[in-house]
């Protein structure tokens, strides 16, 4: 039976960077407390100067600039393209990780996943008219970026979101249908 569930921004707890440098407010993951024993992870970071990202060995990211002017990443020694507002970015969690501010402070949103355990795909989207989508996957979550998002989940009630609320359906096990109008990020996880 799957389980649909609402989740608000100004619920979610915040807690210390791994490496000390920060803070983030988890939004949601599939388990484990802390930094520790989770398969799959929802994140927004607040980033204030330039600086060394966290190591997460055995884990996917990728990372998304929610707000801000941007910044470039040093991983393993090479430089990424500049990573905009809401163009996404993936890269290895063990992998040697520096970023570089463009202008001020930036807040991102990451999904930290481990490929052993989950096949994760993740879209951003901007429509002003529903789009129509349809996924297996077991875990399916709608992140808005918009001050007023509608999401559609097959059978279950329309759910309304706002800015950074997130909308998470467990239990999946059939073809469902998703509809989505405005600015948000569609994230579907299976079991490996």
């Amino acid at each position: 039976m799957s389980q649909l569930k609402v989740l608000r921004a100004a619920d979610y707890p915040r807690m210390p960077w791994k490496n000390g440098g920060g803070s983030t407010e988890e939004i949601t993951r599939d388990a484990g407390k802390g930094l520790d024993g989770f398969g799959w992870r929802l994140s927004i970071a607040d980033i204030a100067e330039s600086g060394g990202f966290s190591s997460f060995a055995g884990y996917e990211r990728i990372i998304t600039v929610l707000q801000g002017d941007g910044m470039t990443l040093r991983v393993d020694g090479h430089s990424t393209r500049k990573l905009l507002p809401f163009d996404a970015f993936a890269f290895r969690g063990e992998s040697a990780v520096s970023c570089n501010l463009l202008g001020g402070a930036i807040r991102d949103f990451n999904l930290i996943y481990a490929p052993q355990r989950y096949r994760a795909r993740l879209q951003w989207f901007d429509v002003r008219e529903p789009v129509r989508l349809f996924s297996s996957a077991s875990t399916v979550l709608v992140f808005s970026a918009a001050e007023q998002l509608q999401v559609e989940l097959g059978r279950h009630e329309a759910a309304l979101l706002g800015e950074y609320d997130c909308l998470q359906l467990n239990g999946n096990n059939e073809l469902l249908e998703i509809v989505l109008t405005g600015k948000c990020c569609l994230i579907e996880l299976t079991a490996a």
